[in-house]
Parts: C-alpha cells; sequence; structure tokens
C-alpha cells in the first residue's frame, strides 16, 4: 500500500536500535512500512496491479486535499471515487481499514518499545507507575500505615461494558493479536533465518485478515458480547492483573519495607461487568442472560485454574524423600483422590491431583459441560473459592518452611492471587435499569395488591411514605395467585436470579443494581422493595434490614447532576436506608453518567456540572458519615467523558476518590486498552497509581490555594452558563438542525449496523433526546467533526473575556484563564482533551459531509455557525494555552494523528460517496445494493479504528 516505503526484511536488531537512538519514532515508522509493505503486497496478489494503482492514487490526491484544500483536488477526487465500481469500492476501502488496524498494532508495538527501553536504561520510575506514587507520597510525609491501610480498603474496579460503538469482530481480535506478537519478535535478536521465517508468517497473517471477513452480519447477540469480554481476561486480565499485585508489592516494599505489603490481604483491584445485567434500553437482557453471563464466566476462570494447577503438577515434583513438607499438606496429599504408588513420595502432586479434582467437579457444579483434562478420581466440590485459595495457602506455607520459596513465585503465587481477586464469578456483574420501568412494575404490585391505584399519580412525599410503609410491611405485594404483565413478570424474575446466582457463585458475583434517570428519592425506594419482593432485603428479629444489592443512583442528565447532592441527603436521612449503608460499612456509591450529560448540556457545561455534583456529594456524605465511592460512567471520546485515564482521575476534586473508585470501559477502547497484554497491565497500572495519588497526597492547606480555587470555580460558573446557552441553541433551539445532523452524518447507517445488541435509539423517533448519546458522538466522530467534544467553549471564552472588556478588564481576564490553566488541574485536564479532539477534527472533510444535506440553504446555515464556532475555539485555546500546534504538549500523539490522515481522510472520502449511492436509491424497493451498504460499514469500522478513541 505504501510501495515507496519499504523495510528491509534483513533488518536487524542492531540497525534497529542504532536508528532508535536517532530518532525513537524510527522504530514505529519501520514497523509502520513493514505492514504497509505486507498489505500492499496481499493487495497486488489477492486484487491485482489495478487496485493497488487505484489505492494509491486515491492516497496520494487525499494527501494533497489535506495540504491544498483546494477545490481543484476535490473535483479530482470526487471524479475518481465515482467511477469506481462496486467491487474497486469494497477493496479500497477494506485496504485503507485495514492499514488503520495495522497501524494501531504498530503504535502498540512502539509504546512498549519505549516503556521497555525506559526500564532497561534504570531511569527514574516514570509519572503514571505504581513506583512513582509511592515515591511522591513518601516524599510529602506520607506514613506506612496509611499506605497500608489504602490498599487494604481500596477498590479499584475497571467495569467492561458492552455498547454499541464495538465495531471489531472476535476473529479480527484473533489475527491482530497474532500480527502483534510476530511484530514483537522482530525487537528479539533473531538469526537470518528465523527472520525470514517471521516475515513469512507476518505476511500470511496479513493474507490471512485480508481474507477474513471484517463485519458481522448478523446482530450481536448478549451472548456474543459476553464471549467478546470474556476474550480480553485470556488475553491480558487474568495473568496481568495477579502480576500487577506482584509488581504493587515489590514497589511498596522498595519504599516502604516489607512488612507493608505483607499486611495488604484485600484485592483492591477487582474487575466488573454490565454484560448481561444491563437492562435500560436493552429487551434482549433477562434472567436467562444472567444466569449465562455468570456460567461463561466461572467456567472461563475455573478453565484457567484448572490449567494451572495440572501445570503446576507437572512442575512441583517434590519429593520428601528430599524434603519435608508440613503435616497440613502432608493431610491434603492423604485426601487426595490420587492413590498411585508411583507419587506416594510427591504429596504437593498429589495434593494437586486433588485440587483438580475438586476444582473439575466445582466448574460442573456451575455449569461447566466440557471439562479437557479429566480429573483422577471423584471429589466433592469446593464450597468457595476461599476454600480452593486456602488449600493453596497450604501449599504456599509448606513450600517456606521447608527451603522451597524460590518454587512459590513462577506460578503458584499468581494461581493463589488469582483465586483471591477473581473467585469463581471472575468479575461482580452490575444490574442496571431505568426509573421508569420499576415504576411501571410497582405500580402494577400496589395496583393488583389493593394498596395504591394509582402509585404513578401520586406528588414525590406521598410516594416516598407509600414505600417506606411498605418496607415496614412483612408481608409481600406480589401473590403467585394472580397474573401479572409480561413487563413485571420478567423483572421479578431477574432479581430472583440474582438471589440465585449469589447463593451460587457467592456475595461478590452481583452486589449492585444501578437506576438509570435517577431523579427523585422514591426512585432509590422503588428498587429497596423490590428487593424485598425477591428475598433480597430481609429483616432480622429485631427490625434491622438486610439489603443484598447495593442500591446504586445514576445521575445522567444536567438537571439531575444539579439534584444529586439534594437526593442523597434526603435519602441517606432515611433511618432504614441509614442501616442498609452501616451494613455496606459505611459505603454508598454514587454513578454519575458523562454521555447524557454531554448530549444535554455540551462539553463544557457537562464537565463543569459534574465537578459540581461532586463537590456537593462529598460535602453531603461527610456530614452523614458515609464513605461515597463515585462510578464514572466514562466513554471513549472526549465527549463522553474519555481521555486519559490518569489525568482524569488526579482532576477529580478532592474528597471524591479516597481509594475507591469505579469506571465504564467502553466500545473501541476495550480492544485499545486491553487487546495486549503489556498494555493492558500498563493501563490496569494507571489506574492504581492515580487512585492512589489522588487519595493520599495531602492537600493544599494553604487558605489563599483555597481562595483561588474558589475564584477559578467562580470564573468557571459563569463560562459555563455562556456554554450552555451556545450549545443547546445550537442543537436544541436551531431550526432544521435535526435534519441537518441526521444529513450529514452517517447516523442512519450506524443504526443499521450490527454493533451491539442494544438499540441506537430509546424510542424510534428523529429527536435528538431520544437517540442514545453513544451514537449520537460516534456519528460526529465519523463525519469528523466531533462536535460534542468542543463546542461552546468559543461562544463562551469569548463573550465572558469580552463583558471584561466592557469594564476595561480584557487582559485581566485573559491573564485569569492562562492561571487557571497552569495551576488547576480540572481546567488543564478539560482544555487538553479538547486540545486532542481538535487535532482530529477536520472542517474540510467535514465540509464534504455536509454536502448530503439536500437543503441548500441549511446546509449553509448550520455548517457555517460550526465553522464559524471551530475558529473561535480554536483562537480562544490558542490564547490560553499559548500553543498555536495541536497537541504541542504531547508531540508523540500529535505524531501518531498526523500519520493517520494519509489512511484515514480516503476512508472519509469513500464513506461520503457510498452514502450518496445508498442514499439515492435507499427509498426504491429493490434498488438498494448490498454491496455498496456493506462498503459503507467497512468504512464506519475503518474510520472508528484510525480515531480509536471512538466509542
Amino acid at each position: 500500500m505504501l510501495e515507496q516505503n519499504v523495510l528491509p526484511s534483513e533488518q536487524n536488531t542492531e540497525q534497529h536500535g542504532q536508528q532508535a537512538g536517532a530518532d525513537k519514532d524510527a522504530p514505529l515508522k519501520e514497523d509502520i512500512r513493514l505492514l504497509g509493505r505486507l498489505l500492499g503486497d496481499v493487495l497486488r496478489d489477492q486484487e491485482g496491479e489495478d487496485v493497488f494503482a487505484v489505492v494509491e492514487t486515491i492516497r496520494q490526491t487525499a494527501v494533497r486535499f489535506r495540504r491544498e484544500a483546494d477545490a481543484g483536488a476535490a473535483k479530482e477526487l470526487d471524479g475518481m471515487l465515482k467511477i469506481l465500481t462496486r467491487e474497486q469500492t469494497i477493496s479500497v476501502v477494506r485496504a485503507f481499514s485495514y492499514f488503520s488496524h495495522l497501524a494501531n498494532i504498530a503504535e502498540d508495538q512502539h509504546h512498549i518499545r519505549r516503556r521497555r527501553a525506559h526500564l532497561l536504561a534504570g531511569s527514574a520510575p516514570q509519572q503514571g507507575s505504581v513506583s512513582f506514587a509511592l515515591g511522591k507520597l513518601k516524599d510529602a510525609g506520607v506514613g506506612e500505615d496509611t499506605v497500608a491501610a489504602f490498599f487494604q480498603d481500596a477498590l479499584i474496579s475497571p467495569v467492561l461494558t458492552a455498547h454499541p460503538t464495538e465495531v471489531q469482530r472476535k476473529s479480527i481480535l484473533d489475527a491482530e493479536h497474532d500480527i502483534a506478537r510476530l511484530l514483537a519478535e522482530r525487537d528479539l535478536p533473531l538469526t537470518p533465518k528465523e527472520r525470514a521465517a517471521n516475515l513469512h508468517l507476518l505476511r500470511a497473517r496479513v493474507a490471512t485478515l485480508w481474507q477474513t471477513r471484517m463485519l458481522r452480519y448478523s446482530r450481536l447477540t448478549v451472548a456474543d458480547e459476553i464471549e467478546n469480554a470474556l476474550s480480553y481476561y485470556r488475553i491480558t486480565f487474568l495473568r496481568e492483573l495477579p502480576g500487577l499485585y506482584d509488581d504493587i508489592e515489590a514497589d511498596i516494599a522498595a519504599q516502604y519495607g516489607d512488612a507493608v505489603p505483607q499486611a495488604i490481604a484485600a484485592p483492591y483491584v477487582q474487575m466488573g461487568s454490565w454484560i448481561g445485567g444491563d437492562r435500560d434500553g436493552n429487551p434482549n437482557v433477562n434472567a436467562d442472560t444472567m444466569r449465562h453471563a455468570l456460567t461463561r464466566q466461572a467456567t472461563t476462570i475455573l478453565d484457567f485454574y484448572l490449567d494451572e494447577t495440572h501445570t503446576l503438577g507437572a512442575e512441583l515434583s517434590v519429593s520428601t524423600l528430599m524434603v519435608a513438607c508440613t503435616p497440613a499438606l502432608q493431610l491434603l496429599a492423604d485426601n487426595s483422590t490420587d492413590t498411585s504408588d508411583h507419587r506416594s513420595d510427591e504429596p504437593y502432586r498429589r495434593a494437586l491431583i486433588g485440587i483438580y479434582a475438586r476444582l473439575a467437579s466445582s466448574a460442573r457444579a456451575l455449569g461447566a459441560t466440557n471439562i479437557l483434562r479429566k480429573e483422577v478420581g471423584h471429589a466433592e466440590p469446593y464450597a468457595s473459592a476461599a476454600e480452593f485459595s486456602a488449600d493453596l495457602q497450604i501449599l504456599v506455607d509448606s513450600l517456606k518452611a521447608n527451603h522451597g520459596e524460590v518454587l512459590i513465585k513462577p506460578r503458584l503465587a499468581t494461581l493463589k492471587r488469582a483465586a483471591d481477586i477473581f473467585g469463581f464469578h471472575l468479575a461482580s456483574l452490575d444490574m442496571r435499569q431505568t426509573s421508569d420501568i420499576h415504576q411501571r412494575v410497582l405500580a402494577e404490585l400496589f395496583a393488583k395488591a389493593g394498596v395504591a391505584a394509582d402509585y404513578p399519580g401520586l406528588d414525590e412525599d406521598a410516594k416516598v411514605q407509600l414505600l417506606l410503609a411498605e418496607l415496614s410491611q412483612p408481608r409481600l405485594l406480589y401473590s403467585p395467585y394472580l397474573d401479572y404483565s409480561e413487563e413485571t413478570g420478567s423483572e421479578l424474575a431477574i432479581l430472583r436470579a440474582a438471589r440465585e446466582i449469589r447463593q451460587r457463585y457467592g456475595a461478590r458475583a452481583i452486589r449492585n443494581y444501578i437506576i438509570s434517570h435517577t431523579e427523585t428519592v422514591s426512585d432509590l425506594l422503588e428498587v429497596l422493595v423490590l428487593q424485598q419482593e425477591t428475598g433480597l432485603l430481609r429483616r432480622a428479629p429485631d427490625g434491622t434490614a438486610s439489603l443484598d444489592l447495593m442500591v446504586i443512583p445514576l445521575f445522567e442528565t444536567i438537571p439531575d447532576l444539579q439534584r444529586a447532592a439534594g437526593i442523597m441527603e434526603r435519602l441517606m436521612a432515611l433511618p432504614l436506608v441509614r442501616q442498609a449503608i452501616a451494613a455496606q460499612g459505611q459505603l454508598q456509591e454514587v454513578m454519575l453518567g458523562y454521555s447524557d450529560s454531554n448530549k444535554d448540556g455540551g462539553f463544557l457545561t457537562s464537565n463543569w456540572e459534574l465537578y459540581k455534583a461532586e463537590l456537593g456529594l462529598v460535602e453531603v456524605f461527610a456530614r452523614a458519615g458515609v464513605k461515597l465511592r463515585l462510578f464514572h460512567g466514562r466513554g471513549g471520546t472526549v465527549g463522553r467523558g474519555g481521555g486519559p485515564s490518569y489525568e482524569a482521575i488526579l482532576a477529580q476534586p478532592k474528597g471524591t476518590v479516597n481509594g475507591q473508585i469505579r469506571l465504564t470501559e467502553q466500545g473501541e477502547i476495550i480492544a485499545s486498552k486491553f487487546s495486549n497484554a503489556e498494555i493492558g497491565r500498563r493501563n490496569l497500572e494507571l489506574l492504581v497509581a492515580a487512585t492512589l495519588e489522588a487519595s493520599l497526597m495531602p492537600p493544599a492547606a494553604d487558605s489563599a490555594q483555597r481562595a483561588q480555587l474558589a475564584q477559578y470555580e467562580s470564573v468557571m460558573a459563569e463560562i459555563s452558563d455562556r456554554a450552555y446557552k451556545a450549545y443547546r441553541d445550537l442543537v436544541y433551539e436551531t431550526p432544521g438542525f435535526t435534519d441537518y445532523f441526521f444529513s450529514a452524518t452517517p447516523i442512519a447507517e450506524i443504526a443499521e449496523l450490527n454493533l451491539g445488541s442494544r438499540p441506537a435509539s430509546r424510542k424510534s423517533t428523529r429527536r435528538i433526546e431520544d437517540l442514545r448519546a453513544i451514537p449520537w458522538g460516534f456519528s460526529w466522530g465519523q463525519c469528523r467533526l466531533l462536535l460534542p467534544g468542543w463546542y461552546g467553549f468559543g461562544s463562551a471564552i469569548g463573550a465572558w473575556i469580552a463583558d471584561g472588556e466592557a469594564e476595561g478588564q480584557h487582559e485581566q481576564r485573559l491573564a485569569q484563564l492562562r492561571e487557571m490553566y497552569q495551576h488547576w488541574p480540572f481546567f488543564a485536564t478539560l482544555l487538553s482533551n479538547m486540545d486532542m479532539v481538535l487535532a482530529k477534527t477536520d472542517l474540510a472533510i467535514a465540509s464534504r459531509y455536509s454536502l448530503l444535506v439536500q437543503d441548500a440553504e441549511l446546509r449553509a446555515r448550520i455548517f457555517r455557525r460550526i465553522t464559524e464556532e471551530h475558529a473561535s475555539t480554536l483562537a480562544c485555546l490558542e490564547s490560553i494555552t499559548g500553543a498555536t500546534e495541536r497537541l504541542a504538549g504531547n508531540p508523540l500523539l500529535a505524531r501518531s494523528i498526523q500519520n493517520r490522515f494519509a489512511y484515514l481522510d480516503p476512508l472519509n472520502h469513500l464513506q461520503v460517496e457510498l452514502i450518496k449511492r445508498h442514499r439515492s436509491v435507499a427509498h426504491e424497493p429493490g434498488k438498494v445494493d448490498e454491496r455498496v451498504h456493506r462498503g459503507i460499514h467497512l468504512s464506519i469500522n475503518g474510520v472508528a479504528a484510525g480515531l480509536r478513541n471512538t466509542g
């Protein structure tokens, strides 16, 4: 594909290193050239020289269009694309899409290479590492007891979610994983034959990629989404998370001594999942999908335990003829199902054979249907993962006591650690449903029980009184002798399934119930009543309530965020709720939604209202004596709360982290963060390091600094009001904007793409209010405007400075904003994320999408407003930061984005052409060409891969 950029196959490691010394990005460029050449070779071989020549010509013309942005290049590109046959179009789209994927692989490998070079050089710990954070804390006077208490009490939980922006098929991911492994091998010292063999395999894998279908022909089911998520456990989490714990222990010991990590027993990083339990807007999730999710999760982790136990049995050939063992280990061996005389002097092997047999029985009891290696004899299943962990501890203790400590680390310690982290459930499955459905279910239960004929018609105070009265009753509303609607039956069945799952897989399997669109206290109390109806809330004889599932509000829209603190204050004042919170360890979680607040109020206002909501919650929780855990519902795009997690956590208001944080990992971000084991481990470490630093770093005690922060917040409030008005005026109050959006973005085509099990819209309307925030942001990314990540900033800053100019304070106000950028992490992170979005924004390409709008007056009017706001935003950003180039502070990312344009731009041009063809016949029966349709979807995949954080 990049014929002129050929990497010699005999390039050796020494040359690689020398070039890297002169240019740190030289190895990256070489890898991209190599993969581009291999893709070009495959393209020639599979599709012919003519197609290859077309691809190169389009690429070169698109580069000229970007450089010159002249009408000539645009006209030439248009003419070229219009005469492509359908078959050529598909091949060209696939070529550029796969180059996006291959370039991502090369970039990931380069990140790993650079990090290893840093470690090999013995350099100081990098920012973002736990070692760096611990050193910083120690220098600030944070003692070992504080650090030990943090890790003992902390919960840091990435939560994988299935959302309709995951365009990757697992087959593609598997092929790319192989390519990444082979590319990494090329950094090793290889013989000429080995290097030639490596090149041959790389070419074969690229050919496999070309011959593999990129798209799904049928919509994903929830079961498919579950399997996709589980693949990341096998690739990354099962081994890298225990390994990260080992690294952190070593880092703590290096700073504070060996005694500190030994005092930490709790698993402070735990995985979470929404896949199979998130019912909000997804009619395909029910009690059966929840059971299936836990069965597959348990099977995955037990398969891992079985494989590791089997391998450990082969490794631990320790004989009592050579060294003694503890009585506890001997007893474990004697109770084993293994009675072979050949192993009578090998207690570790015999014990492990017994452990394997018990694990196999546990796997079958928990739903596994295919255990590859049959166990020796029959054993009773483990009652819990804690029993399994206790057996492994017996092996650890015996080895320690008998000169075998060196044998623990390679595998046994990792297996023991995994058992403590993952249990038999693998990840905690959250349940989520919208408050509207809870109200409908309770309305029916109340009506049929004769308690309240019109529950929805009651005011809020009456609802709260009724719900509290019901929670004090010993009897249930539900009667097995009455008929209920399908919705009510399904909701109650789901909660009953949650109770069964907890009994079967352990309490950590399901422990959270999230309520979307929480707007009132009654929205939360309703779920307590439903838990009481299904045995998840029980009362002891003394009246004390025992609650199985923590009820978690999700505040999503701007008004919801503004009400959040008040709702939680009223809720936590209720005696029943105080009892439940006490049973939860004086801890309560609150979830904040980034996506809907952004779609509702724009990028700047969304971030500011989230910040204010957090401050309000900190104050309310402090008064109540309750520990706050925030769950951040972040997406991939900056418009949905995306951006670097490390900086985002450090920018949180003081008091909002406290060793407790959960955050969603969604869409393409899951693949970009966790499809490579080393990068996955680094991303997990970033979460721990940021949480550690944000929780324990002593706050500034200077009263002048506190006053300064108050002044910053006052300025931000004024700017936010202006940004909100500018955003709402465009999106919700401009006549014709909805028509413009549906025409000038591929939203309609995205809705047709088999991306996930969840529909793209909550209702079958064209109202932006009803559109899900995720496809809203995804569509703006495809047309390269990324409007949700910046719109309104320029108007707000410009108006605020102009107001000051009228008072003779123009320079003072500009100086104030520059000071905020320099000294306030929240504002600096806001501008840094916007800077990244603007680096990916391209008005020239967006103008080509605007031509899809048939109404010329509407097109000109809306696009002119967008371009004016874009220019204003750039000018304001540059005047505050002083940087005239995008990403001046992050040249590596700047080069990465710049390098993508050569293959990303052609995909956008092709997508516009294909959408034109498709829409021209979309309403004519029998005229729709499935190949054109497929080409659009392929281009969506390629653009998403090229932009990376689009979901």
